[in-house]
């Protein structure tokens, strides 16, 4: 058992993926004249999704990629969000597009990712390049499972042969995850809601990867000495003072005290979350133009 933890640096290693994509973007301008360019489209006001847009926004910019932002009423009817994506689906200029989510209710948000072109799927979330995953074959993957990966091998530089468990079983978190840790040749189980002494599935990993949604959630009891503790959880909490603060699915004050390396909330996978959301901007853009990887990057 380990005294303390490795704390794992979400934001050193999100810099090193936008560095990655500033020069990727600087050679795509200098070869080829074209600035990539994504479009950000946010309906409503959700306090949240304001912050988060302003940061991937900011980012882009940093990083020499262009933006175009869409902020519209949160009484914008299905149809003319729509309209607005096939519009940009058809221009040339516009190389990704993302849709902050949650949306709101009356409009259906598997019905607007599906009609956004799967060339210029940001997020990674469409049918097409979920099934490309899922079979194995390159695709525009979900960002925040990259980041779970990218963060895993700061710990273990190669995954071959280790045991990874994912709790959650979300299209955007947990089952992208998983194929992406097969594809590191990995033994990957999806523990859920339904799993029978789920706390003890989780204790068989070598990578636990925590996806639930409930704050706090996963203790020292759950985890393995010297396991790796992935934490993607986002939940704000009251204190005993009345303010608020943002913790993760995981208890870092008891499982940091077992495991052996872990990421902190906020500082680990989020960073990481938005550096590879640019790294699919840069990749649309290629895709696009029919322009390979830059050698030696890597995800």
């Amino acid at each position: 058992m380990s005294e303390a933890a490795q704390v794992i640096d979400g934001r050193a290693e999100a810099a090193k993926v936008r560095a990655q994509v500033r020069d990727g973007v600087a050679q795509m301008q200098r070869d080829f004249g074209v600035v990539p360019v994504l479009a950000v489209v946010l309906v409503g006001d959700n306090s949240a999704s304001h912050v988060y847009v302003k940061t991937k926004t900011r980012q882009a910019v940093d990083a020499g990629i262009g933006t175009l932002g869409y902020d519209l009423p949160a009484e914008t009817p299905e149809r003319e969000l729509l309209l607005l994506l096939d519009e940009l689906n058809g221009r040339a200029d516009v190389h990704g597009i993302l849709v902050q989510l949650p949306l709101p209710s009356h409009i259906r948000a598997e019905r607007i990712l599906e009609a956004i072109d799967p060339r210029k799927d940001v997020d990674g979330f469409h049918p097409h390049n979920a099934g490309m995953l899922a079979i194995g074959k390159p695709a525009l993957v979900p960002c925040t499972p990259m980041g779970c990966v990218r963060l895993a091998k700061t710990v273990h530089p190669s995954l071959r042969g280790l045991e990874v468990v994912i709790l959650g079983r979300s299209t955007i978190v947990g089952r992208p995850a998983a194929q992406l840790f097969l594809l590191e040749n990995c033994t990957t189980t999806i523990a859920h809601s339904a799993t029978r002494e789920i706390a003890d599935v989780a204790r068989r990993a070598d990578i636990l990867v925590a996806a639930i949604g409930r704050a706090e959630h996963v203790t020292a009891e759950w985890v393995k000495p010297g396991a790796t503790v992935i934490d993607v959880g986002i939940n704000r909490v009251q204190d005993p003072a009345g303010s608020s603060k943002i913790v993760g699915d995981v208890d870092f004050a008891s499982v940091s005290r077992i495991a052996g390396a872990i990421t902190p909330v906020p500082g680990g996978v989020g960073p990481t979350t938005v550096a590879f959301l640019l790294q699919n901007t840069l990749q649309c853009a290629r895709m696009q133009l029919s322009v390979p990887k830059s050698r030696g990057e890597v995800a």
